[in-house]
């Protein structure tokens, strides 16, 4: 098919250029993405209003796009404040302490219970919820409170938000970019989180263990008061008296339970995307809401409203970035019409289509040189410490590619994804770590140097793996 590139093709393509240059300086690319909605805007309506009003118009499709994935994350961080305080966390974690005899069965089985724990709680509130009972029960076996925080980090922050199987809000991103079914990114990133996790980690505990008997390894420890400090913060005396030994037991085992019965219900009802989600917040919420007011009693109706807020700050804190570099990428496919009401020239396919046929036939692009590409493009959206904010850029980059390739859009979708959020998630750029290194009470710093080559290992051999999957 002969596509016929317009002035339209190459300003996007120069914006998309120019936020990988400022993500590659850190510097923050909000601005730049605006210019972006407001240039393209200007050519497709000729028209000052038209293209000013492009620009919210913008904002408006990202966020409906959003919403869904901003509202479970809020509503489980939410949740998970009352658990917190009621220290009905505590009680659902504590059966697995029995089983940290040593410090390499403490290592993985505090990764394995954050992994599991993450996939239903989201990783940063499953720090929280999780670190504060298990962290002295690592250090008394002695496993170090470094050896802790990276065993948190890469099976929470790495391996289960980089997957994101149960929220989804990871792949509801990529996928909307990349303009597929949720369900395929998820079914084609299984490998590649499979791979990157499995050589991540073994990476890191083998050279923990390397270092600690040449005596090379640092603890990176800062205050051992500050674990006590967060947990004092996040659990007031009053509340966890709250609620009776057997009330909290009966909870910390119904809890697990609903979920559980969710995801076998996900199964049965062949419930994906949205209504998986769907169906996870609305149990989140009538859990807090129960929770909320058997503990609170007569000010449960305002502790209620109190515990939403916080989740809704935490959401829309993290998703502010997120929204105006979404609503430029969303310009390269669905959302061109919405946001512009104007049509793009006869015969496109969307601007990223166009550009990936006019690649095709200018460029040798094959999987090797695609799956290279994404693995760059998904490490350098996460230079800003927030793994989601450029995964709709390594969407929109794997649906230029698929189509240049003619094959292996979701194999390269879910390949930025996971190169995205392994780097900028949460596991090496030091700012996004601070939550779990201030609950293990280490250097951040410290932490992000000690995960920084076994990521970049497994990136790697991720990479060749998307090769041969494309």
């Amino acid at each position: 098919m002969d596509i016929q590139l317009t002035a339209l093709h190459w300003l996007y393509l120069g914006f998309v250029l120019a936020i990988i240059g400022f993500m590659l300086m850190r510097r923050d690319t909000t601005l730049i993405c605006i210019a972006g909605i407001l240039g393209i805007g200007i050519l497709a309506t000729t028209s000052a209003s038209g293209s000013v009003s492009g620009i919210f118009n913008s904002f408006i499709y990202a966020i409906k796009e959003l919403i869904g994935t901003i509202l479970i994350i809020s509503i489980i961080v939410a949740m998970s404040r009352i658990l917190i305080r009621t220290g009905i966390n505590e009680i659902m974690i504590s059966p697995f302490t029995r089983f940290l005899r040593t410090p390499a069965l403490a290592f993985w089985g505090i990764g394995i219970i954050m992994m599991v724990t993450s996939w239903f709680f989201w990783p940063s509130p499953a720090v929280a919820l999780i670190g504060a009972v298990l962290l002295p029960v690592a250090i008394r076996v002695g496993l170090p409170a470094l050896g802790a925080a990276v065993a948190m980090n890469l099976f929470g922050h790495g391996i289960a938000l980089s997957g994101d199987y149960i929220i989804q809000g990871a792949p509801e991103l990529t996928a909307g970019a990349a303009g597929i079914p949720v369900s395929a990114v998820m079914q084609a990133s299984i490998p590649l989180v499979i791979v990157m996790g499995a050589v991540t980690t073994v990476a890191a505990y083998w050279m923990m263990k390397r270092d600690q008997k040449s005596g090379k390894w640092r603890d990176g420890l800062i205050a051992s008061a500050s674990t006590t400090s967060a947990n004092s913060n996040l659990n007031d005396t009053a509340d966890r008296n709250a609620l009776s030994l057997r009330t909290k037991k009966t909870l910390a085992i119904a809890i697990p339970v609903l979920f559980a019965i969710d995801v076998i219900a996900m199964f049965m009802l062949d419930l994906q995307g949205g209504d998986a989600t769907a169906l996870i917040g609305g149990t989140a919420i009538l859990i807090m809401l129960f929770i909320t007011m058997l503990t609170h009693r007569g000010k449960g109706l305002e502790k209620t409203t109190s515990y939403l807020i916080d989740g809704f700050v935490f959401g829309f804190k993290v998703f502010g970035p997120v929204i105006p570099i979404a609503a430029f990428f969303y310009l390269g496919d669905s959302g061109f019409l919405s946001m512009f009401g104007e049509k793009l020239p006869e015969g496109s396919l969307g601007i990223v289509n166009d550009l990936g046929i006019a690649l095709a036939h200018i460029v040798p692009v094959n999987g090797v040189v695609g799956s290279i590409t994404l693995t760059v493009v998904g490490a350098v959206t996460g230079l800003d410490g927030s793994g989601f904010s450029g995964i709709s850029l390594a969407g929109s980059v794997a649906q230029l590619f698929g189509h240049a390739i003619g094959s292996g859009i979701a194999t390269l979708t879910a390949l930025g994804q996971v190169a995205a959020i392994w780097v900028g998630g949460g596991t090496i750029i030091p700012w996004a770590l601070i939550p779990a290194a201030a609950i293990c009470g280490v250097d951040p710093f410290e932490l992000a140097r000690r995960n920084l080559k076994p990521v970049l290992i497994g990136l790697c051999v991720t990479t060749i793996v998307a090769m041969f999957l494309i």
